[in-house]
């Protein structure tokens, strides 16, 4: 049982959170977390523009609001856009739709308004707090679940506010009096003064405007960044499940991973232990294609597997055109001589129904064997770096042996006495004289499936 145990990967969880993995469950898991979220920033940027633009018709109910209706049209489109281009990892063309979704917004906000005839200072805008609609586009950007996305977000947004607050600083329209008379309102008090002078861009408050961003930018970066990790994570733990459904039944998998005790401990319990083979494959292969050789084993290893499985079994391992299947590992029950004896009459049963429909396509039978056995076993990873769950002992030893005694015997499966017992059950199954089997010291009593 192969790489069952091994400890987390690395393939799965890069050192930079924001790579893309190379471990399929870890890319699908973000894919999917990635559209989730773009689904949901593109509902949510939308229904907030619409409410946007309604209130501005409620704030100003003239022909001037087109060209706001405009912009904000224009941003619901890049947000369609940014869903369809959207993906796990870096993509220079989702970065720019970004960069394009931050150059409406600041457009929007400080480029005057050329349908409208009043003669106003453009620095006027800085008195209505716009830059709170930068922080609908950092929300939205928080459910791409990148935290690149949030930190190119906080970046831009303070180049464009500064480079448009210096444009403005430059070239904005002034009126002439209006400085002269906000220093007027307050005599005594220059400072306040300036701070209602609308011709001003008052930089301290907007430099105080883009580094809180930046700091409410940096906070959900990390955030996000966590959030993702958690992704990989149960990526991760999906994948441990996966290898695990690979060897051992769905309800063993569910107990297996909510146990914090490694597999590869070392310990000794009895199990049942079944070999399954093909008498004759070798000749069978012999001039036939490659592709009909492999079909047929994938035909059988796909019913066998499907029984131990229906069994609670263990698919140990797969031995070219045989498979060792166990009960009892890595935890025992109560029932495994039982399941694993159901175990054979099952197979039996699918090799009947296959070779029936082999037989009416035309195509030779297979004749497959069984060998079952209940004993002590020890259990335990072995190797260094590669490690795998093995299965060792006596009891598997036997078990091969009854396997290959069914072709001296003539019989589809052979059973020993210690499983019938255990089992309590020895239907389908016939008793025969003891039988000597190598590496043990006395005749074996056994049952055998014609």
């Amino acid at each position: 049982m192969t790489d069952v145990t091994q400890n987390r990967s690395t393939s799965g969880r890069s050192s930079d959170a924001d790579e893309v993995p190379s471990h399929r469950h870890a890319r699908e898991a973000l894919a999917r977390n990635k559209q989730e979220g773009m689904d949901l920033a593109v509902k949510a940027r939308t229904t907030a523009l619409l409410i946007t633009a309604g209130l501005l018709v409620f704030l100003n109910p003239s022909w001037e609001v087109i060209w706001y209706q405009g912009l904000l049209l224009l941003l619901v489109l890049v947000g369609l856009l940014q869903r369809r281009v959207g993906r796990v990892g870096q993509s220079r063309v989702e970065l720019l739709l970004l960069f394009l979704d931050l150059l409406l917004m600041t457009v929007a906000l400080l480029v005057p308004n050329p349908l409208s005839k009043e003669d106003l200072p453009t620095a006027l805008i800085y008195q209505f707090d716009v830059f709170q609609y930068f922080y609908i586009i950092l929300a939205t950007g928080v459910l791409s679940y990148s935290w690149r996305t949030i930190v190119a977000i906080g970046n831009w947004t303070l180049c464009l506010w500064l480079l448009g607050t210096l444009s403005i600083w430059f070239f904005g329209r002034t009126v002439p009096g209006l400085s002269e008379a906000a220093l007027e309102l307050f005599p005594g008090n220059m400072d306040l003064g300036a701070q209602l002078d609308p011709n001003l861009v008052h930089w301290d408050l907007r430099i105080q405007e883009v580094m809180v961003f930046i700091i409410v930018a940096g906070i959900l970066a990390v955030t996000v960044r966590r959030y993702q990790n958690l992704v990989l994570d149960s990526a991760e733990m999906s994948r441990e499940r996966t290898n695990l459904a690979r060897y051992f039944s769905p309800t063993m998998v569910e107990e297996l991973s909510q146990k914090d005790e490694p597999l590869g401990q070392i310990r000794s319990h009895d199990a049942a232990v079944l070999f399954v083979d093909i008498v004759g494959f070798t000749a069978y292969s012999d001039g036939r294609p490659p592709q009909e050789v492999i079909e047929t084993l994938r035909t059988f290893h796909a019913r066998m597997e499907s029984e131990v499985f229906a069994h609670g079994g263990t698919l140990d391992k797969y031995l070219g055109d045989g498979l060792m299947a166990t009960f009892g590992t890595p935890l025992p029950l109560k029932d495994d001589a039982a399941r694993a004896v159901a175990c054979v009459r099952a197979m039996a049963d699918r090799m009947a129904a296959l070779n029936a429909a082999r037989k009416a396509d035309g195509l030779p039978e297979i004749d497959a064997r069984f060998g079952l056995h209940f004993g002590p076993v020890v259990l335990g990873d072995i190797g260094a770096n590669r490690l795998e769950f093995a299965v060792l002992g006596d009891t598997v030893n036997v078990a091969s042996r009854l396997e290959a005694m069914t072709r001296s015997l003539n019989v589809q499966a052979i059973a020993s006495d210690a499983a019938i017992q255990a089992a309590g059950s020895h239907e389908g199954f016939e008793a025969v004289p003891d039988q000597a089997v190598r590496g043990v010291a006395k005749p074996l009593a056994v049952w055998v499936l014609p």
